[in-house]
Order: C-alpha cells, then sequence, then structure tokens
C-alpha cells in the first residue's frame, strides 16, 4: 500500500519536472515547482510516517514555507522585475546625509 503511495508519489515528481524543463510559459514552469516542491514535502511525511521518525514533519513543514515564501518571491520578481515596492526604494542623496 505505502510502496504504491511512494510510487505515485515519485511518478508526479517525474511528470513535474518535465513541465519545469518544457514550459511552454513561465507561468506553467513557476506552478509545476509549486508542485514539485508539495510532493517533496509528501514524500517526507510518507518517510516520516513509515521510518517512525515523527521530527522529519517539522522538516516537511519548515520546507513548506520556504515553498510558499519562494514561490511568492518568483512570482513578484516575474510581474514587477524587482522584490520591493515603490515606497521601498533609495534616493541616494538621502542616503549621503
Amino acid at each position: 500500500m505505502f510502496t504504491a503511495t511512494i510510487i505515485a508519489i515519485l511518478v508526479t515528481i517525474v511528470l513535474a519536472l518535465v513541465r519545469i524543463l518544457l514550459g511552454p510559459t513561465v507561468y506553467d514552469r513557476i506552478a509545476a515547482m509549486n508542485m514539485l516542491g508539495t510532493k517533496i514535502i509528501l514524500l517526507i511525511a510518507v518517510i516520516a510516517f513509515l521510518s517512525g521518525r515523527h521530527d522529519l514533519l517539522d522538516i516537511a513543514l519548515v520546507y513548506a514555507l520556504i515553498n510558499f515564501i519562494g514561490i511568492v518571491a518568483v512570482l513578484k520578481l516575474i510581474e514587477q522585475g524587482n522584490l520591493y515596492t515603490e515606497g521601498e526604494t533609495v534616493n541616494q542623496t538621502d542616503e549621503k546625509q
């Protein structure tokens, strides 16, 4: 039962990697990266359950947070061309004073 679950997760990871490599758009690649991160979290959770090491679930949660923040940052970078908003720009004359 759990072997089939791990195989299914690995198949979806391979499919996500194919979508990341082939594209066709940047947004498809980002969605595939998000799916890849989710599947890796699932894989860590299944391995934690099978091995009885529940401390791996903490690692999966941290990985989920890093994955979410990374995807949001990449989307903001693609949409705006930078990682800061208009109010956060630093004026060179303000720095010298």
